[in-house]
């Protein structure tokens, strides 16, 4: 029976529904007839299917079709068919695997979260109960594994980053670039619009995994192989750019009073925490890992669990007018550890980089002047967080 209500929500945010295929004859049909129940308004992708698919399909001719002669992959099937809904109008698509894990009744959840959100630029993920016994070890081991290389890459903690069915805000991400043509393409999607500033989110789903119907066409070695390597390079991305941009972004926005003011004293860590991140900034900013200082502090703070905005703010030490003050003073402080008597003026670390001649002392140096700022300016800040900390609470019970 058709779903009226949903029906007209459908079409009142120009939402469709894109149902990408490949090789599924035993579910295909019923996955199609059960989004027929609450939209007619379908793109079905033929992912260069080799069986009996173009038979099934004869018999819904009044819907969209893109076919593709060979099998291309997930990715470019999605990517087909998002472009394919923009030329029709549409704002919005649903997608829904055609193996008959998800279920189309489902598509209210979708549509119903979307209406009542104030922020339309909206991207919600179907959350699965990948606890459930039917579900297969690997698929929540791949699951568990996407979902912390996601929370890496956007700093957003989600239950299912894997789930093929989705809502795309299609109108807010058409002006973003992608890469990947396979299933690596559902993490490229989320992550790139996490960073373009739309809201992703999860909604719970049931699911279905009957083995004796349904077909996957995941290959454990070759496709995570390309996950892994779209995960690294979208971690780096995360630290020399992403990290760094929205940092400057907030800093510009907020002012620098401000931003001291709520991000780093008004934090809501401990003042052991803020201070160790203090610490750790100093450190970094002032050892001799330059060029790889910001990819050093975030990823530090990310293994340690540590403040990443702290720890970034502070690593900005070395900022260009501070640059000959702390070679310098590395520099002499690794002659009087190494017993060496060599000198020079300060004014030749920057005309004649005089420095590069005493390598050693300078290394040396520079390890042993970050540790004692680090210990030094680290312990005053845990001080000063803590009179900051008895200063808001006397305020906040007067």
């Amino acid at each position: 029976m058709k779903d009226i209500t949903t029906h007209h929500k459908l079409s009142s945010l120009k939402c469709c529904v894109i149902i990408p295929t490949f090789n599924n004859p035993k579910t295909l049909q019923r996955v199609i007839n059960g989004v027929l129940n609450y939209t007619e308004n379908i793109i079905i992708v033929n992912d260069g299917s080799t069986d009996t698919t173009s038979k099934i399909l004869e018999d819904y001719s009044l819907l969209e079709h893109i076919r593709f002669q060979e099998n291309k992959g997930k990715g470019q099937a999605l990517r087909a068919g998002f472009k394919h809904a923009e030329t029709l109008g549409y704002n919005y698509v649903i997608t829904i695997d055609s193996d008959g894990q998800h279920f189309p009744e489902d598509i209210p959840v979708f549509i119903d979260m979307l209406e009542a959100s104030e922020n339309k630029n909206l991207l919600l993920i179907g959350a699965r109960n990948m606890n459930q016994d039917s579900v297969p070890k690997k698929s929540s081991f791949g699951n568990k594994f996407s979902n912390f290389w996601y929370w890496a890459e956007t700093g957003i903690k989600l239950k299912d980053t894997q789930s093929g069915f989705r809502l795309y805000p299609i109108h807010y991400l058409k002006n973003l670039k992608f890469y990947t043509s396979k299933f690596e393409f559902e993490i490229e999607v989320i992550v790139k619009a996490a960073w373009s500033g739309t809201k992703v989110k999860n909604i719970p789903i049931q699911v279905l995994y009957d083995e004796n119907e349904r077909v996957s066409h995941f290959r454990p070695f070759k496709d995570f192989t390309r996950i892994s390597i779209l995960n690294t390079w979208l971690v780096i991305l995360t630290l020399i750019y992403i990290k760094p941009r929205d940092f400057f972004r907030k800093l510009k926005k907020k002012g620098f009073k401000r931003f001291i003011t709520e991000d780093v004293i008004g934090s809501n860590d401990s003042p052991q925490k803020k201070a160790l991140s203090v610490a750790l900034g100093i450190f970094i900013g002032i050892s001799p890992l330059w060029g790889i200082q910001t990819i050093a502090v975030l990823f530090l703070a990310l293994i340690f669990k540590l403040n990443k905005t702290i720890a970034f703010t502070f690593s900005n030490i070395s900022l260009p007018p501070f640059i000959p003050f702390i070679i310098f003073t590395s520099f002499q402080l690794g002659n009087f550890i190494l017993g060496e008597n060599v000198t020079f003026h300060i004014n030749e670390i920057v005309e004649n980089f005089e420095v590069l001649k005493h390598l050693k002392s300078y290394i040396i140096g520079s390890f042993a002047f970050a540790t004692l700022a680090a210990l030094s300016i680290g312990i005053l800040s845990y001080f000063l967080f803590l009179l900051f900390r008895k200063k808001n609470l006397i305020m906040t019970n007067a």
